[in-house]
């Protein structure tokens, strides 16, 4: 089965059909704007015209959120009209139903993980949750949820099973993303600053090499 691709946080049309044009399955637009990623609604759409994604979606659409409201989230909806939004912060169950009602989009729980035990919380999201993800827990303080370059011991995942199929995220890059795949047996990887060289700067060079790598991995 193949893996699954997301490159997050493009900013320009040219990285967003880099991303398209290297075989990404899904892209992340970030409307969150504390991080270097962020992009408004109204800017998200234009990179979706601008790189000929308005109408003809070769790729998933994400809008990545972090505790969005009710504002945002009608805003995303009406703008992007996206396939999925991420929850990157602490979102309830309850609340991704809510999102989900405001924005008719499939859902992304993204989970912090540090140790073995975080991964238990993937049980609630069940029934919530189209995908689940698993990112590195950002130091206490940090005023980004992930983004930063971070990872966990991949091996903690090898083996296990969920409710919903899973994305694996957190310092992955071209060069790291067999070994993470061979360590964790992930489905699906997530990548943001792995394929940049500077925050919010995604290289299409980097975004090719990256799928590549992935798809080197994958069952023929």
């Amino acid at each position: 089965m193949k893996i699954k691709v997301k490159i997050c946080g493009l900013t320009t049309p040219e990285a967003l059909r880099a991303a398209v044009d290297a075989g990404a399955d899904f892209v992340g637009l970030v409307a969150y704007p504390r991080s270097p990623r962020a992009v408004s609604p109204l800017r998200a759409a234009a990179l979706l015209e601008d790189a000929g994604m308005a109408r003809d979606r070769s790729a998933k659409v994400v809008a990545v959120t972090v505790d969005p409201d009710d504002d945002l989230l009608k805003g995303i909806a009406d703008w992007i009209a996206p396939d999925f939004i991420q929850l990157h912060g602490a979102e309830t169950t309850d609340r991704a139903d809510q999102v989900r009602a405001i924005t008719g989009a499939g859902i992304i729980k993204c989970i912090p993980v540090s140790g073995p035990t975080d991964l238990e919380a993937a049980e609630a999201w069940g029934e919530a949750a189209d995908h689940l993800m698993f990112d590195a827990r950002t130091p206490e303080g940090s005023s980004l949820p992930g983004g930063m370059g971070l990872s966990f011991d991949w091996t903690m995942l090898k083996g296990c099973t969920f409710a919903r199929p899973w994305f694996l995220a957190g310092g992955l890059n071209p060069d790291n993303a067999a070994q993470a795949l061979a360590a964790s047996g992930a489905p699906m990887v997530d990548v943001s600053s792995g394929v940049e060289s500077a925050p919010g700067v995604k290289e299409p060079a980097l975004i090719a090499a990256f799928v590549e790598a992935v798809r080197a991995t994958s069952p023929r």
